[in-house]
């Protein structure tokens, strides 16, 4: 009896492309062709000529020293640079916050239910039940719910659905959180945590915010449980919080100009063996592949009634 080998089906582009992106991780941001052929098991005529073309579309750029990410990769955020980009707008204010008010000055993010700080700095931190690249459940902070509160309803439901499950949360009075939210609206954002669960402290949060009114982290300060009469210190909060705000926009926008400037437009005709253009409808240039549901998704002219 005689068996047939079934041959194995050959990887698609899509699959090749991956294979051939992934080998720039953190470690090595620039591969050779050679590198590249022996991570991915692809013959080098084909990772060149997969290269050449995820080159064409930014994906790759090429130099004489190899190959490394382009400008279109490099556009996709992730959550490490949009933190250190807080991190940025927010550093001089921290420490102005904390030679202005002597107390704890805390920085950091929303992370579903949880509080992740970015930041602590102080006289006397050891008191304050958080450190640096920790989280805390955000319901129990003054910083968390500053953030909780810039939520949309939808959000804020997912995020105290994932409170509801935590292994780490207690037992929450929703109606109390609800309404406790709706507080820190009406206060223009502005949070207060009193003795909470966490720490007999006393600490008042407020949002940061991007141009869109979008939540980017949270700013807050603490008393440690001296005392210290944290309501004087609210103007000096929110106004700091602003500046981050506006700081962090005017360093969002650099990167995003920088990108932008590297960004050279893809020559689609190098892929398209020959196929003449093709417009859109309202006259938009279109990639050679276009298929017709795209054609139909496009919206026409617009006409005057």
């Amino acid at each position: 009896m005689t068996t047939t080998a079934v041959a194995k089906p050959e990887p698609s582009m899509v699959t090749r492309m991956t294979a051939i992106l992934d080998t720039f991780d953190r470690s090595y941001r620039c591969r050779s062709l050679q590198d590249i052929s022996e991570l991915t098991g692809l013959p080098r005529s084909t990772a060149h000529r997969i290269l050449e073309q995820l080159v064409s579309l930014g994906w790759i750029q090429h130099n004489i020293s190899g190959y490394r990410l382009g400008w279109r990769a490099n556009r996709l955020p992730s959550r490490a640079d949009e933190d250190a980009r807080l991190r940025e707008a927010a550093a001089p204010h921290l420490h102005d916050l904390v030679m202005k008010t002597r107390v704890t000055v805390h920085l950091a993010v929303l992370e579903g239910p949880m509080v992740r700080y970015l930041d602590k700095v102080g006289v006397s931190t050891s008191s304050v039940p958080s450190r640096v690249g920790g989280s805390l459940p955000a319901h129990l902070t003054a910083v968390g719910k500053a953030m909780l509160a810039q939520l949309d309803p939808e959000a804020l439901d997912e995020a105290l659905q994932r409170l509801h499950s935590h292994s780490d949360v207690t037992t929450v009075d929703w109606a109390r959180m609800h309404r406790e939210l709706a507080t820190v609206r009406m206060r223009g954002g502005l949070a207060v945590s009193l003795n909470s669960k966490l720490a007999p402290v006393a600490c008042i949060g407020a949002p940061v915010l991007d141009r869109d009114g979008r939540i980017v982290g949270g700013l807050s300060i603490c008393d440690g449980g001296a005392g210290a009469p944290l309501d004087k210190f609210v103007p000096l909060l929110l106004e700091h919080a602003r500046r981050i705000s506006a700081q962090h926009d005017e360093i969002r926008r650099r990167d995003d100009e920088s990108l932008i400037d590297e960004a050279p437009r893809p020559d689609w005709s190098a892929l398209s063996a020959g196929a003449p253009p093709r417009t859109s409808p309202n006259g938009r240039a279109l990639a050679p592949w276009a298929d017709d549901e795209h054609l139909r998704a496009t919206p026409g002219p617009r006409t005057q009634a």
